[in-house]
């Protein structure tokens, strides 16, 4: 974020007090906001925006003017901070003159995710690092609730929003995943945010298209994950001379070969109750394609189709190769076999490459899930703005970190994932990984789909339906039942969607 950059005035000062970008302002004779405003900004409107700018900066430097109300007069002498144009613009779009709280800085930012270790929780403290650099005087809550995907999240905060007690801001699914919050009842929209900053003109189009419902922007990303990758354990691999394989019947020659050689061929987790449908997810992207599988959320392509028969099949197979304690485990925890050299190979989504770098292993390859070669399936990590957020010019500043380029980097080269935006240069794009470089070349050139259990493709009703119909299939290993009950859940979710 260019404004986060040039920051005017602060070593003038001989401190870094407060990073705000703006500059330092003297009054010379006795005035007002409206004339500073005026005479500055070139809009008396922009009053509330330096009160607000200059009470923050006082918390943090006491020489700066505390500032009562909009319309006391400011004396001769005064210091004030005048905050750039943008942030400004920013401020003016999104306060309510009915808070007039928001007028004099500090409070809390309390923010809600689900990221809670590795590299996710690494990620987060990184955009908690900018953000009290640049608003050190507002005190940072992190409202942290376990588990993968944000199954456990969603129905925590979703009472909350009801009952008009939410966090400043939380995380949320680029895609559909918003439906089930009743945006229009209990988000903010952000396009305003958007034009002010840019953010439509740095964004890829199939993103923007994911981040667009009934007309708004509800989220604002800070990522780009991929969902179909199988990571496999180099060392096993080159013990028995193994590539990485491009189909299942190269996955399965594999693990034949390995299972006999008494090596967990494939791990998984599925204590949380979504990684086995996040592996069906990235089946029917090998079995149907990157057309026929959107068709299948959109109601173009039926779930009677012979596609879903065969990933079905696939992975009734994969459970003879799996892991035994896999309902007893995470994702991560499955991921503990590649790291003990125990077992060779794990579908998962790339949130695994900075799991793999917070526990120091560096021993893994990746490639594409077999048969999904140039298709991303992608999803994308937001946070958003309750109405009634407590402290919403707060979650504004949050807000703004995500969606700038310094925040994308601090958060993605820890978290493992890619930035949303598409507007870093060669030498930034260096901080990155080598697989997180792959990635962002893929996501250039690759057919994108949106990820189901990821919140982009459908509805959170069909999500659950998805998602229980898998579950239950590990039990059963049932194919036609399983496939007709996807066929129900098909049904019902596009008739509630009038479709």
């Amino acid at each position: 974020m260019k404004r986060l950059i040039l920051l005017v005035g602060l070593f003038a000062l001989g401190i870094l007090a407060w990073a705000q970008p703006g500059m330092e302002y003297v009054v010379s004779t006795e005035t007002t906001l409206a004339a500073v405003a005026q005479d500055v900004l070139g809009n008396p409107d922009f009053a509330p925006a330096i009160m607000r700018a200059t009470n923050a900066k006082s918390l943090v430097d006491p020489s700066f003017l505390k500032i009562s109300s909009l319309d006391m007069a400011i004396p001769a002498g005064a210091k004030l901070w005048i905050p750039d144009r943008t942030w400004a613009e920013a401020f003016m779009a999104f306060w309510d003159p009915n808070r007039p709280e928001d007028l004099f800085g500090g409070g809390k930012l309390v923010v809600g995710s689900w990221w809670t270790a590795g590299g996710e929780a690494e990620g987060l403290n990184a955009l908690f690092k900018i953000y009290g650099e640049y608003f050190p005087d507002v005190q940072i809550v992190n409202a942290t609730i376990a588990g993968g995907a944000g199954f456990v999240f969603r129905a925590v905060i979703k009472p909350r929003l009801i009952a008009g007690n939410p966090p400043d801001t939380f995380q949320l699914h680029a895609g559909l995943e918003v439906e089930g919050y009743s945006p229009e009842t209990y988000l903010t929209p952000l396009d305003k945010l958007y034009e002010i900053e840019g953010w439509d003109k740095v964004l890829p189009k199939d993103l923007l298209d994911l981040l667009v419902y009934k007309g708004h922007y509800w989220g604002v990303p800070v990522n780009i994950h991929r969902a179909n990758v199988l990571w496999y354990d180099k060392e096993i691999f080159e013990k028995y001379g193994l590539t990485p394989p491009k189909n299942w019947d190269e996955f399965f020659a594999i693990c034949g070969k390995l299972k006999a050689e008494g090596v967990v061929p494939f791990v998984m987790g599925n204590a949380g109750g979504w990684e086995a449908a996040h592996l069906f997810e990235t089946i029917l992207v090998s079995t149907l394609g990157a057309e026929g599988y959107k068709g299948l959320w959109t109601g173009e392509t039926p779930w009677t189709s012979e596609g879903v028969t065969k990933a079905l099949e696939i992975l009734k197979k994969i459970l003879d190769y799996v892991n035994p304690d896999y309902a007893a485990l995470s994702w991560d925890g499955a991921g503990e076999y590649l790291i003990a050299h125990k077992g060779a190979m794990m579908i998962m989504g790339d949130w695994t490459n900075g799991w793999f770098m917070s526990k120091g292993y560096e021993g893994y390859g990746w490639a594409p899930v077999p048969g999904t070669q140039g298709i991303f399936d992608a999803l994308s990590d937001t946070f958003c703005l309750p109405k009634l957020a407590p402290h919403p010019i707060n979650a504004l500043g949050w807000l703004e970190v995500c969606g700038s380029k310094e925040g994308q980097i601090a958060f993605n080269t820890r978290k493992g994932s890619i930035p949303a935006r598409t507007d870093l240069t060669p030498e930034e794009k260096a901080q990155f990984n080598p697989y997180l470089q792959s990635c962002m070349e893929d996501f250039a050139r690759d057919a994108i789909v949106p990820s189901v259990i990821h919140g982009a493709a459908a509805i959170e009703s069909w999500v659950t339906d998805f998602k229980d119909a898998v579950n239950l299939f590990l039990a059963t290993k049932d194919v036609a039942g399983t496939q007709r009950a996807l066929v129900e859940a098909a049904e019902a979710a596009l008739a509630a969607m009038g479709k």
